[in-house]
């Protein structure tokens, strides 16, 4: 099937979405998507951020679609023609979509552990308005702890479901879920019990904000001045491939997280062991440097060789001179 994407066209799959039709093609024109994750069944349809506009349905049916439309749960048609950025419909669209995600949401990004790589920043600098038109109570939760390594912060939650996916995907049974209606809708009691299961701790990695956190981490530092470097080692659980990326400060793993591809999601979901137990060095096996995109702010402290190249660097005449200049004030 043939599909167009602000003019960009490509050949995809019949069942393919429109989402990731774009992120066949790649760049600027992937719409944003804060709770669909291609790793999880039925995640998707829930935040709306990646709405496009379809201005042509298909070959047979050239009609537009009359509404904007969910780019996660939208399959493409052949003949299709979509646009994204370069409708400005779909950008205030967006842009009210944002406002209202942080509706809710506080202001915690000063000292936030998800600053740095979180969604929900990049799409409030992209779309934000300079003040909000609220002027009603905001709801907030209290703390929670669900478990000894993870703190939920359901204030900051923007209810994308994934943690609930990923938890029901991963354990045996269904002992979590999202209580109550609209407003007044939360994670909370049921997914206390699911913390026991030995992948519990990816719901802190697939959470597009800073409501899941791991509380070993917690306040330690700012991801970007730390060290992001892939490694990998031998785990002995059956559905562990044992592929992390080690976050650094100095010589100190400060965390341990899944690695991700370039759209944040997890390749292979890691057990607990490997993520909170394994924080030394002769743990694992390094391989490198984490690759890092030159938008993201861990870039500015990123750096392409296992030894950092020095500050300052070796001038060999001035080397000379002060050699000289010393060995003349040690005769005297």
């Amino acid at each position: 099937m043939k599909v167009t994407i602000d003019g960009i066209s490509v050949e995809v799959e019949a069942g393919t979405s429109i989402l990731n039709a774009a992120r066949i093609i790649g760049g600027e024109i992937v719409p944003p998507a804060m709770c669909y994750y291609s790793k999880l069944e039925g995640s998707g349809g829930k935040c709306r951020t990646c709405l496009v506009k379809v201005s042509k349905g298909s070959e047979k049916d050239p009609r537009p679609m009359p509404k904007l439309v969910a780019s996660c749960r939208t399959t493409v048609m052949d003949g299709m023609e979509v646009q994204n950025i370069t409708s400005p419909e779909v950008i205030e669209a967006r842009k009210g979509i944002v406002e209202m995600l942080l509706i809710n949401h506080p202001l915690d990004c000063p000292i936030c552990d998800q600053a740095g790589e979180c969604d929900l920043q990049n799409l409030g600098y992209e779309h934000g308005a300079v003040k909000t038109r609220y002027e009603f109570d905001r709801r907030t939760f209290e703390k929670i702890d669900i478990g000894d390594k993870i703190q939920l912060h359901m204030t900051r939650c923007i209810l994308c479901y994934r943690c609930v996916f990923t938890a029901d995907q991963i354990t045996n049974h269904r002992e979590h879920g999202i209580l109550n209606r609209g407003d007044h809708s939360e994670i909370s009691t049921y997914i206390q019990k699911a913390v026991d299961n030995d992948f519990s701790g990816n719901v802190i990695d697939v959470c597009p904000v800073g409501a899941l956190t791991d509380k070993t981490f917690r306040f330690k530092n700012r991801v970007w001045f730390t060290k992001p470097v892939e490694a990998h080692r031998d785990c002995n659980h059956e559905n562990c491939k044992g592929k992390v990326t080690l976050w650094y400060k100095g010589e100190e793993v400060l965390r341990v997280t899944a690695r991700k591809d370039v759209y944040g999601e997890v390749e292979d979901f890691i057990c607990n062991e490997c993520r909170f137990d394994k924080k030394k060095t002769a743990d694992w096996v390094i391989e490198g440097p984490r690759k890092v995109s030159n938008h993201s702010v861990i870039n500015s402290n990123h750096y392409d060789t296992m030894k950092p190249l020095p500050v300052v660097k070796t001038n060999p005449v001035l080397k000379e001179a002060n050699q000289e200049q010393f060995e003349r004030e040690t005769r005297l």
